[in-house]
């Protein structure tokens, strides 16, 4: 018996895991203080009144003799893809239903999508990263290469003709710089996967706070993009779904590898390992695309694009440089009179009492940033950005 040893070039625990520990520790110390946390994107707001209703009515169905369900397709109910094809056409792309497989979110997907790939493939990854893009395939013992985001470039960094990539990462708007990508600068990278015969994973979960004109909102407007690239989403940020758990990934027919149809492949793998999004949670999630829904789901994606706002406008009156925000939920600042992350963490929770994300945990090009999110509820944001202002004004 062998164990899989690429465990060991992992770090000890996850960023997430790390700052809870942390602060779990600080609470025990100083339980008279109180801590503000804006470091995990994890959303605040409550379901749209239509969703719980939707799931509610779900829920009834089930417990009734005539209507009750077992297993589901395993693409999903043709129901949610159906009103994912329509929101699709809204963005100006046009999708076939049998091109969108339903899941319990984005993170899993991208994880398991790396089942169809050889293992002697070669990864780019941005560097900042979500930590995940990496650490699946650390554990695949894959060749990571890193695409270079800094400053000097918005943390949007550009095909680089010199770097040889099998699979290619991107994620816009950003996570955890919170930068985006036009629809331009992403067709430049479509033609790059496409000379370079590779596969871009394209990580859309943060696409509806895109509000600039110009910015994508979906890789799949580039010209020739469907023979190279697999567009994840999720309803976690959108609607609130972090803790039901349900999103999508968009598999065009006309991706093929080697003769073999990807479409194809990562339907035999979702029939063999995975059963499916409950019935409850995808009538939860045709709900967000309701008239009702949307109107409701509109006004907790503004109430997180005020508090981007307050975040943003408080650095500003401070001369902090960050990215992000203003079309993204996180707000990437440069730490003020610290180039070590961690430390700044730590003076942070210890003297504001506000928790966050030091940039060197999502890569080396992170040292000296640090992350805030916007999905804390609104007195929260103010409050802490108070305290931040006092400590560092």
């Amino acid at each position: 018996m062998k164990l899989n040893e690429n465990f060991k070039n992992l770090k000890e625990s996850y960023l997430f895991s790390s700052i809870a520990a942390k602060v779990a520790a600080f609470s025990r110390e100083h339980p008279e203080k109180k801590i503000l946390k804006m470091g995990i994107g994890d959303v605040t707001l409550p379901l749209a009144p239509a969703v719980v209703n939707a799931m509610r009515a779900a829920a009834e169905e089930l417990g009734n003799k005539q209507t009750f369900r077992g297993y589901g397709p395993e693409r999903g109910y043709d129901f949610l893809r159906e009103r994912i094809a329509a929101h699709y056409r809204e963005l100006g792309v046009s999708l076939d239903t049998d091109e969108i497989f339903v899941s319990d979110g984005a993170k899993s997907d991208l994880g398991n999508f790396l089942d169809l790939f050889d293992r002697e493939n070669t990864v780019l990854v941005p560097d900042p990263v979500y930590p995940v893009y990496a650490d699946t395939n650390v554990m695949a013992g894959r060749k990571i290469v890193y695409a270079n985001a800094c400053a000097e470039n918005g943390f949007l960094p550009m095909p680089d003709e010199s770097v040889d990539a099998d699979i290619i990462y991107i994620c816009s708007p950003n996570n955890p710089t919170g930068a985006a990508y036009s629809a331009e600068q992403l067709a430049e990278w479509v033609r790059y996967a496409k000379r370079k015969n590779a596969v871009i994973f394209y990580d859309a979960a943060y696409e509806a706070f895109v509000s600039e004109s110009g910015l994508a909102r979906s890789i799949y407007l580039a010209e020739g993009v469907r023979e190279c690239a697999v567009e994840f989403c999720s309803f976690s940020k959108t609607a609130g779904f972090t803790g039901v758990r349900c999103g999508y990934t968009v598999v065009p027919k006309e991706l093929v590898c080697g003769g073999l149809s990807l479409n194809a492949m990562w339907l035999r793998r979702q029939t063999t390992k995975f059963n499916g999004v409950s019935y409850i949670v995808q009538r939860g999630a045709e709900a967000a695309y309701s008239e009702e829904g949307k109107k409701q789901i509109a006004k907790n994606i503004a109430a997180y694009r005020e508090n981007a706002g307050e975040i943003c406008r408080a650095l500003d009156r401070l001369g902090v440089f960050y990215t992000g925000g203003k079309n993204s939920p996180y707000i990437w600042l440069k730490c003020p009179g610290f180039s070590d992350s961690w430390a700044f963490f730590d003076y942070l929770l210890e003297n504001a009492g506000v928790v966050g994300t030091p940039g060197c945990g999502f890569g080396a090009n992170g040292s000296g940033f640090f992350r805030l999110t916007a999905f804390a509820d609104q007195k929260t944001v103010r409050e802490a950005m108070e305290r931040f202002a006092a400590l560092f004004g």
